[in-house]
């Protein structure tokens, strides 16, 4: 009998039903506001990420990967949530997450209820805090500066400062990093889920001052843009730029180009700080059954279309790096043009993992793509900025559709930097095909969670 039951057991373990030791590890990076600007996407040149690059060249990038939404709480909120915020109502920062999300149905909990090691820290939800019970522990960044000491929001934005004594470590991402490595150099029993929050490049745009050597003022160019880009756009889009707030401080100050170059800076700390965290992971004991995830919550925009910030559908803030490692699924240096969003990353770690994917998450698994980056692909990228404010990214095309039912159409053929508008007399109904047909009311924004 015990002869047939050990035959038994290891017959189960060779056919791959009972593999729990060897099912994948997680390693879930994430950064804040750190648009396309990466070297190896080719969107700016000035833009220095070796260690960025370094990754993407591990496994497959996502050339046409976009934000579920553009901006901070709600991004995360969806991705880490599983819902669209047309099903959850959290729209827009200030719509505090918490009252949008229910206890065990986070992209964590899963992890953990499949009997995962979970463990996180940083910027993962908003401002560095997580429900505690999907999690076995999260880094407490009390005391700790997200900045780093003495600096002020709009410091290396529109304020001149450069704080001169700040240290890596001055800042929390320093840390965050730390207490990861120190979990990925442990061996365990069970599979891990290792959540890395970086906060950075998020204003305050300062960093220590050895990150600008490589971007001095005077070699400092603007981003491509046009006079009278915003002729065209219907009265929605251009109350979305907000061409008289930063912009017009800008132009004012002249400090454009300083606020590029401190931004290339804080991208530059958190690409030294990704390559920390990549060595760590090379030396692990687990490093050849991991899974990596590398994606931002949204992109940015540094004067394009006279707009900064996130908060708007067009391509410099909806789109971000988004790069995976599967190990034996990707293939090294590889990628993918499809159009992609990051409602995707809870059911493609789900399906990696052999995990079920619960039915409350509404996007896409990209595994298909992660095996075949070539492979036809039916489903665009979707972006939402606040209740009936929608973008419909497809591999060639965007479409916008405002509240109001205004429109903006652009053709990426020949129009990578979408200065022309060509929704009017256009058919759009493809499009239109795509966008929610319910969609729940917004409520009220806690004004002091706003940012």
């Amino acid at each position: 009998m015990h002869r047939y039951l050990l035959a038994l057991f290891l017959t189960l373990v060779s056919i791959g039903t009972l593999c729990a030791d060897d099912r994948p590890n997680v390693l879930f990076i994430a950064v804040d506001d750190l648009n396309h600007w990466v070297s190896h996407l080719g969107r700016n040149a000035q833009a220095k990420t070796p260690n960025i690059d370094r990754l993407a060249a591990m496994g497959t990038t996502f050339t046409n990967a976009h934000t579920a939404v553009p901006a901070c709480e709600p991004s995360r909120c969806a991705l880490m949530g599983g819902r669209r915020p047309w099903v959850s109502g959290c729209y827009l920062n200030g719509h505090s997450w918490r009252d949008y999300q229910k206890p065990g149905e986070g992209l964590s909990a899963q992890f953990l209820q499949a009997g995962y090691y979970v463990s996180g820290a940083g910027k993962i939800y908003h401002q560095m805090s997580a429900l505690d019970a999907e999690w076995h522990d999260y880094m407490n960044a009390k005391g700790l500066h997200s900045n780093g000491p003495g600096v002020d929001k709009y410091d290396g934005y529109h304020v001149e400062k450069t704080f001169p004594e700040l240290k890596d470590e001055d800042i929390v991402d320093w840390h965050s990093v730390d207490y990861c490595i120190e979990r990925l150099a442990q061996k365990r029993d069970e599979p891990y889920f290792i959540a890395c929050g970086l906060y950075k490049p998020h204003l305050a745009f300062v960093a220590p001052r050895k990150y600008y050597d490589d971007f001095p003022l005077d070699e400092i160019e603007l981003p491509p843009h046009i006079e009278g880009d915003l002729d065209d756009l219907p009265p929605a889009g251009v109350k979305m730029a907000k061409p008289q707030a930063d912009h017009a401080k800008f132009l004012e100050s002249g400090r454009w180009k300083a606020a590029i170059q401190s931004y290339l800076a804080t991208c530059a700390y958190t690409d030294m700080n990704v390559g920390r965290l990549l060595d760590a992971f090379e030396k692990s004991p687990d490093r050849d059954n991991t899974i990596i995830v590398f994606w931002s919550d949204h992109g940015w925009s540094l004067g394009e279309k006279q707009h900064w910030r996130k908060f708007a559908l067009w391509e410099e803030t909806t789109r971000i790096p988004m790069i995976w490692v599967a190990p034996g699924v990707t293939q090294a240096g590889t990628s993918c043009s499809q159009p992609v969003d990051t409602m995707s990353i809870y059911p493609t770690l789900c399906s990696l993992a052999d995990i079920d994917i619960p039915t409350h998450v509404s996007g896409h698994d990209i595994s298909p793509l992660l095996k075949d980056p070539e492979t036809s692909w039916q489903h665009p990228a979707i972006t939402t900025h606040g209740r009936g404010n929608h973008a419909v990214r497809t591999a060639t095309e965007r479409y916008i559709r405002y509240a109001d039912g205004s429109e903006e159409y652009y053709d990426h053929t020949t129009d990578p930097y979408e200065w022309k508008n060509l929704a009017k007399g256009a058919d759009l109904s493809r499009f239109q095909n795509w966008l929610p047909k319910e969609e729940i009311a917004s409520k009220a924004i806690k004004k002091k969670n706003k940012k």
